[in-house]
C-alpha cells in the first residue's frame, strides 16, 4: 500500500510539473506528460524518496513554505557575508572544519539539511557520519570550535527545526 502511495504522489507530481512547465492544460499535452510521467515512475520502483518520508500533514506542509523562506533569508544573509568577507581589504578568512550534530533521524531529511548548508554561501558539508556533520566554514572564528552545541546552533539549528516537522 505505502509503494502504491508513493507511485501515485509521484505520478501527480511530475503530471503536476510537466503542466507548469507546459502553462497549458490541452487534452494533447496532458496525455504526453500523463504518459511520461508514468513512464518515469514505472522506472522509479522506489518512488520519490521526498514524498515516502515526508509527513504529509497540514502542518508539515506549511512548515515547508516557513522552510523555503527561511532558506531564502539565510542564503541572502550568508551572501552578504561572503561579500563583506570578500570584499574587505585584509580579507578576513578564518576558513576550517566544523563539526556539528543532527537530531534528524530520517535520510531525506539528513540530506535536505546537507544540501541546505551547502547551498549557502559560505559553508560546505564536508563529510555526515551517523549523527555528525562535517562542515568546511569560511568564518570559522564566528563560533567556539571546541563547543559543538555553539557551532551546531549556529550552523544546523534553524534548518533542523523545520526539517524536523517536515521529516522527523
Amino acid at each position: 500500500m505505502k509503494k502504491l502511495r508513493g507511485f501515485i504522489l509521484l505520478v501527480l507530481s511530475l503530471v503536476l510539473f510537466w503542466v507548469m512547465l507546459n502553462g497549458s492544460l490541452a487534452t494533447d499535452i496532458l496525455i504526453v506528460g500523463v504518459a511520461g510521467s508514468l513512464v518515469i515512475a514505472f522506472m522509479s520502483r522506489d518512488g520519490l524518496a521526498i514524498f515516502s518520508e515526508f509527513r504529509a500533514t497540514p502542518r508539515a506542509f506549511a512548515t515547508a513554505l516557513l522552510y523555503l523562506l527561511f532558506f531564502l533569508k539565510e542564503l541572502v544573509k550568508s551572501n552578504i557575508n561572503v561579500a563583506r568577507i570578500v570584499l574587505a581589504p585584509s580579507l578576513p578568512l578564518t576558513p576550517g572544519i566544523v563539526k556539528v550534530r543532527t537530531r534528524l533521524k530520517s535520510s531525506m531529511g539528513r540530506m535536505l539539511l546537507a544540501n541546505s548548508i551547502t547551498l549557502t554561501p559560505g559553508t560546505l558539508t564536508v563529510e555526515m557520519a551517523g549523527e555528525w556533520i562535517y562542515v568546511h566554514w569560511v568564518a570559522v572564528d564566528l563560533v567556539d570550535l571546541a563547543d559543538i552545541d555553539a557551532a551546531t546552533e549556529g550552523i544546523v539549528a534553524g534548518f533542523e527545526r523545520y526539517l524536523e516537522v517536515m521529516y522527523g
